[in-house]
């Protein structure tokens, strides 16, 4: 946990450096494929330190997890397996010290059913992006459908902090840390449900 703090920390402090918005798109970009961190935290250190560059800084924040998005695909599709169909040395690092065999797997049977939803759903909420990239790539989902609910997710989930801080200023952020992630699961199901209602109406 330790490891994990000085992490946190670490990526804070960019919030306060001339950088800040350079490392932003690199830590969503990298949020994206490998890093546990989620680039929420250094969004909200930059919105918070100038509330009129919060559509801004979300734009960077978003661009920089869809291109992320778009390299964990690249991994998954090109570099997981080998020809014989064997985990490389690169997706055994990544059971090791990233996310298990178990949650890729469970991934992987998810992506046989919901595609779309499951991307959009992974973008939004808390779950762990990086697996649903790197596992829409070794499954070969369609990219373009993959790609667009990246965007609708990730933009949708970043720009809604900076709205937020925008809006609100200082006093938003305890509300943020408390209820984003679990408003923006609740948000998920109701949309979609709601999808699944209106196919079974139709």
């Amino acid at each position: 946990m330790n490891i994990f703090k000085r992490l946190y920390d670490w990526m804070l402090s960019w919030g306060k450096s001339r950088w800040g918005a350079v490392a932003l798109f690199c830590f969503a970009f990298a949020e994206s494929s490998f890093f546990p961190i989620p680039p929420d935290v250094l969004l909200i250190a930059l919105c918070l330190g100038a509330a009129t560059r919060s559509f801004r800084f979300a734009a960077i924040c978003t661009a920089g997890s869809i291109v992320g998005a778009m390299a964990g695909y690249a991994i998954g599709f090109f570099l997981w397996q080998n020809t014989a169909g064997e985990y490389t040395a690169l997706a055994r690092f990544f059971f090791d010290h990233v996310f298990s065999v178990e949650a890729f797997e469970r991934v992987g049977a998810l992506y046989e059913r919901y595609n779309f939803w499951i991307v959009f759903t992974a973008g939004f909420t808390p779950l762990p992006y990086k697996i649903f990239t790197i596992t829409g790539g070794l499954f070969h989902i369609n990219f373009p459908m993959f790609l667009i609910a990246s965007i609708c997710s990730r933009g949708l989930r970043f720009f809604a902090i900076g709205w937020l801080i925008w809006k609100f200023g200082a006093p938003i952020k305890g509300f943020i840390d408390k209820y984003f992630n679990l408003l923006a699961v609740a948000f998920t199901v109701l949309l979609v449900g709601s999808f699944f209602l209106l196919g079974a109406l139709l």
